[in-house]
């Protein structure tokens, strides 16, 4: 269910954003229009390699969301999304479209700056709760008031992972016309519109375990996350992607270090 429940929240981030920006917008449902709408487009294939790499992108997300929602480890979750993001690259570099190639060089120069964030969030996890079971960190006390550091560290990288403002350089659709994604189409951009609706789900799971065993505060931090990054995105201007590394290298991950740093010495 998960790329369903991700359509359904970019159906009201949509709305939100149309709101804010005093827009009536589209359906709550529009996600799920366009879903169906690609099905039904003539599908054009460049390669086979380039098709299963973004199939492949697609299942090793859905896997990765798989073991959080199944309480497994959270290191694993981790490297399989990561896994997931250069099959991606990997899918970019397949093709000679110049935009393709260019939204890849970018992607991979966004993971540079937010993946070694993430690895030093589960540290954190295994530090504050003993364990990197999934399971045992929302049995365990609210992360937040242990390391509120690395949850704002996490918060500065939600952009990059959901394509916002300020740190949407990868898939910028007026320079690189969506990137990676652009060689896509019909069906088989169904499978990639389906990966990025997973991602959602992904990156909110991850802010949803700052709750620990407080689930309604776990689901009141996805909600303040959202607004947050929603509201970001429509009253903030793209930077560019080496803006974008050194932004995220001063900011995030001195937070998420000097997180690591404080936990060790309580």
């Amino acid at each position: 269910m998960a790329p369903f429940l991700g359509t359904f929240v970019s159906g009201i981030d949509r709305r939100v954003r149309a709101r804010m920006q005093r827009r009536v917008g589209p359906p709550l449902l529009q996600p799920f229009y366009d879903m169906f709408k690609l099905l039904d487009k003539r599908p054009m294939m460049v390669h086979g390699l380039h098709v299963s790499l973004g199939a492949m992108h697609f299942i090793a997300l859905w896997v990765s969301i798989g073991i959080i929602m199944f309480g497994g480890h959270l290191l694993y979750a981790i490297f399989m999304h990561l896994l997931s993001s250069l099959f991606l690259v990997l899918a970019g570099y397949s093709v000679r479209s110049p935009f393709s190639h260019l939204g890849a060089n970018r992607e991979l120069l966004a993971i540079a700056a937010y993946e070694p964030v993430l690895i030093l969030m589960a540290v954190g996890f295994y530090l504050h709760t003993g364990s990197f079971e999934v399971g045992v960190i929302l049995s365990s006390p609210s992360a937040l008031w242990g390391m509120p550091l690395m949850f704002l560290a996490l918060l500065i990288i939600l952009p990059i992972k959901l394509k916002k403002s300020p740190f949407d350089a990868p898939e910028a659709h007026q320079e690189v016309v969506g990137g990676v994604e652009v060689e896509f189409s019909g069906t088989f951009y169904e499978v990639i519109y389906m990966a990025k609706m997973t991602e959602i789900v992904f990156v909110y799971s991850l802010v949803f375990l700052f709750g620990g065993a407080f689930l309604w505060l776990g689901a009141l931090l996805v909600i303040a996350a959202f607004l947050l990054v929603s509201g970001v995105d429509n009253a903030s201007a793209r930077i560019r992607i080496d803006h974008l590394v050194r932004t995220v290298y001063i900011s995030a991950f001195v937070l998420a270090v000097l997180a690591i740093g404080g936990m060790r010495y309580v």
